[in-house]
């Protein structure tokens, strides 16, 4: 059992709330026994090292069962050294590690994707978590993130997207222009959704087509140069008094009305 919280290993583990450090090691920490029992599902050839109280075991007996179904071995440690690991004030008792593994955009593109998301400059890590979830459960081919936008590995964000991390491929592009040019050779339209953009409803029939979203910052949204790069935007209609939306609750509307119209096409 690992006793000590000063120990160099377990400096190492929390040195990846760090963004230098998840640079440097290829490495990124997941918390709680959501996310870990989604890696053990979906990406256990990732996993490096996973930890947990004896206490967190007791409460999560299948995380045990997954671990040694995958060749994985639990490590037990104490409270305080899991505290000391964890990103969180009060961290559920399991820590683990695993390498990252981005896909590239021009893989995202070579396999003929009917709906993807793309966000330029989204700074808030719950927002992109939440949107990286919200495109998994949209039945989404896979997120890409262009400009400054959050490292998809911060710990925060892959809290957000509660195991969604897994379950889609999810790139990272330096270069939006490139990323717009990759999606419109693959066939899709580029659409931004925007405040100042067209009518939504109006327009809702081109959604059945293969579409790539495109999403901006919380605060400033995209700017022209971003927005000169879709072929056109569009405008979630307000009813009631709210002055707008969260970025990640419209992108979670436009992304579930795309699935709806392309599921309806398939049908028809």
């Amino acid at each position: 059992m690992l006793e000590n919280p000063r120990s160099p290993r377990v400096r190492a583990v929390a040195k990846l709330v760090k963004r230098s450090a998840r640079q440097e090691t290829g490495l990124f920490l997941l918390e709680g026994p959501q996310a870990a029992r989604e890696v053990l599902a979906y990406r256990p050839d990732t996993l490096v090292e996973m930890f947990a109280t004896p206490t967190a075991l007791e409460r999560h007996p299948d995380l045990r069962s997954a671990a040694r179904d995958a060749g994985i071995e639990i490590e037990y440690t104490t409270e305080a050294v899991l505290e000391a690991m964890a990103d969180t004030v009060t961290p559920q008792g399991i820590v683990a590690v695993a390498r990252q593994t981005p896909t590239s955009v021009r893989d995202v593109f070579a396999d003929a994707p009917r709906l993807v998301a793309i966000c330029e400059e989204v700074r808030d890590p719950g927002n992109l978590g939440t949107i990286i979830r919200a495109a998994d459960a949209a039945g989404a081919d896979a997120v890409v993130l262009t400009g400054r936008t959050v490292d998809p590995y911060n710990p925060k964000v892959v809290r957000a997207t509660t195991g969604s991390l897994f379950h889609l491929p999810v790139a990272v592009a330096a270069d939006l222009a490139t990323t717009v040019e990759r999606a419109r050779a693959a066939g899709l339209r580029v659409i931004a959704a925007d405040v100042g953009g067209g009518d939504f409803l109006a327009n809702r029939d081109l959604l059945a087509e293969p579409t790539a979203w495109l999403f901006g910052n919380e605060a400033r949204g995209l700017e022209e140069e971003a927005l000169a790069h879709a072929d056109l935007s569009l405008r979630l209609p307000i009813y009631g008094s709210a002055e707008s939306l969260n970025l990640a609750t419209a992108a979670s509307v436009c992304l579930y009305e795309s699935a709806f119209a392309q599921r309806a096409g398939r049908t028809a």
